[in-house]
């Protein structure tokens, strides 16, 4: 009887720990004799898990699509690759609406998850804590015999030297080991130089954190939050052609020489050196220096309507006020004090002054795109996930096997696929993960 061989799974993140369950599991299945090790840089697997939605882990969505996502055609071949290779593995119990069930909470909930569902389909264990999706996925591991190898760093994959020879893992510390397949899990700090030559490749950077932008009055509103709604403003030198729409269908007023990227509602949050929040990471993966964002108060007003809604909202005050109202009585009740000072100041208004005759065009447009420069991200430590890494034109989308490199595997975010807030990221860790590993399970059995 020969040597077992081994599926080494470099990472033990989310894409890497459901790829050892799935090539663990498959492994076992087929009672094949086969080694899963999982190596890991740190002293625990997982730790990547722990830090995800705050300690809660947003572990995935409840209608995932490919919409969701950069590099979009890919991810849908690998989506759809992955449900059908799920439908032989494991029970898919939660159905949804899009055009695919969802597998990934098949194997969750075969493996004894519990969620519940938040806002926006936005998915939870049901215990609250992050620990209780790792607690899941290290009995699986351990069930299916997939070994751990922690504060063990894998600083080179080379690849087999002859047809039938394993890949050597060159080791940190100077030692090296083989393995028959290699999964490259490693998130967003994977390193050109952990891959062989000749994989296409891009430097990872940080994306999905907050904006910086270039204002005078925000740096007083450091801290507070809002609810409205932000949009991505950038230079069109085709000019405006067309008119944009906002997220009612009807036409929103452009502003000359731009045209309107994207829009995202939700929470904003100041900072002394932009605007955070949910709609502004979503942001930061399009936005690009020289663009404008455009803060919007009133998000449930169109433009179009806002000065008659400012009209009427001043002859209901001076009713109940008896006096002439100003322009501090007007922004009382709809905005904080801080943030009525900088909104005054951007529409050049006295806000202990009377409202005068025709000033509500003036305050109209500051409510509705309250505007500030964006010069780049702003805190690069509140980043959720990095873009770049290899090029999926390189990866087959049916296995994530590099095309080139028969063996090699790459999954999660160590490929070049991210998506916006709401459990996006880590769905497509998962299924990328479960794909690969059944996928060099299945290649060592041929």
């Amino acid at each position: 009887m020969g040597e077992a061989k081994t599926i080494a799974i470099i990472g033990g993140g989310a894409s890497g720990l459901a790829a050892a369950v799935a090539a663990g599991e498959a492994v076992r299945d087929a009672e094949g004799a086969a080694r899963i090790v999982v190596y890991e840089a740190f002293d625990r697997v997982g730790r990547s898990i722990l830090a995800t939605g705050n300690g809660r882990c947003n572990f995935s969505n409840a209608r995932p699509g490919e919409g969701d996502y950069r590099n979009a055609a890919f991810v849908r071949r690998v989506l759809l690759e992955f449900e059908g290779q799920a439908h032989g593995h494991v029970p898919s119990q939660a159905k949804t609406s899009t055009a695919y069930p969802n597998g990934v909470l098949g194997f969750f909930s075969d493996h004894g998850l519990m969620w519940r569902e938040e806002g926006e389909g936005r998915l939870y264990p049901l215990a609250n804590k992050a620990a209780s999706v790792l607690d899941c996925l290290r009995a699986a591991c351990t069930a299916a015999g997939v070994e751990e190898r922690v504060e063990c760093e894998v600083a080179a994959v080379e690849p087999p030297r002859a047809e039938g020879s394993p890949f050597t893992l060159r080791l940190a510390d100077g030692r090296f080991e083989r393995a028959d397949a290699v999964i490259v899990a490693v998130g967003g700090s994977v390193a050109r130089g952990l891959l062989p030559e000749g994989v296409p490749f891009r430097e990872p950077e940080p994306t999905l954190g907050p904006l910086a932008t270039e204002p005078r009055g925000p740096r007083r509103l450091d801290n507070i939050r809002v609810r409205g709604a932000l949009e991505l403003w950038r230079p069109d030198s085709r000019g405006m052609d067309g008119r944009a729409m906002n997220d009612g269908g009807y036409p929103m007023d452009t502003h000359e020489g731009e045209r309107l990227a994207s829009r995202e509602v939700g929470e904003v949050m100041f900072r002394k050196y932009g605007v955070s929040g949910i709609a502004a990471f979503n942001l930061s993966r399009l936005a690009e220096p020289g663009d404008v964002l455009a803060v919007d108060f009133v998000p449930w007003v169109r433009l179009c309507d806002m000065e008659a809604f400012l009209n009427r909202r001043r002859k209901m005050l001076r009713a109940s006020l008896g006096h002439d109202v100003t322009w501090d009585d007007m922004l009382r009740g709809m905005v904080l004090a801080p943030v009525a000072d900088v909104l005054l100041e951007a529409a050049a208004l006295d806000g202990a002054r009377p409202v005068a005759k025709g000033e509500t065009v003036r305050m109209a447009p500051v409510l509705k795109g309250l505007r500030l420069p964006v010069t780049g991200l702003g805190d690069v430590k509140q980043c959720q996930v990095h873009r770049g890494g290899v090029s999926v034109r390189a990866v087959d989308d049916r296995t994530c096997e590099v095309r080139r490199v028969p063996g090699l595997y790459v999954v999660g975010e160590a490929l070049d696929v991210d998506a916006a807030c709401g459990g996006f990221n880590l769905h497509w860790a998962w299924a990328s993960g479960l794909l690969a590993g059944w996928s060099a399970a299945e290649r060592l059995r041929a």
